[in-house]
C-alpha cells in the first residue's frame, strides 16, 4: 500500500490508521505487512463499504480535508469497489521513538 506524500507523516505518527481504497479487488490482506520508505504498516482489517459510508469524519480520520479531497486521491484507477482498510504503523527495527 502506498500513501500520498502528504499523508506519510501522519501514518508514521499513528494519527492516520485507516485508508479508503477504490480497487477492482483487494490488494492487501489482513495481517499483511507493507513497506513504507521507513517502517511498515500492518493491515488489521479490510471491509467493503459503499460511497455513502465515506463520511466527512471518515475522510478526516484517513488524513483528508473532506470527502471530495479523499475521492480525488482514491479514485484514480479502473476500480469501482470501495474498501476500508484499517492498519497500524510499525517502526523500523532498531529505531527509537523521538
Amino acid at each position: 500500500m502506498t500513501f500520498t506524500k502528504r499523508l506519510r507523516d501522519g501514518v508514521r505518527r499513528g494519527d492516520i490508521t485507516c485508508s479508503v481504497r477504490i480497487w477492482t479487488r483487494p490488494h492487501v490482506r489482513v495481517g499483511g505487512r507493507y513497506r513504507m520508505e521507513e517502517g511498515e504498516i500492518e493491515v488489521d482489517s479490510i471491509e467493503p463499504i459503499g460511497l455513502p459510508d465515506i463520511t466527512p469524519v471518515l475522510a478526516r480520520e484517513s488524513g483528508f480535508l473532506g470527502v471530495v479531497d479523499l475521492l480525488k486521491v482514491a479514485n484514480h484507477g479502473r476500480g469501482r469497489n470501495i474498501y476500508l482498510v484499517r492498519f497500524h504503523y510499525l517502526r523500523p527495527r532498531g529505531k527509537r521513538q523521538p
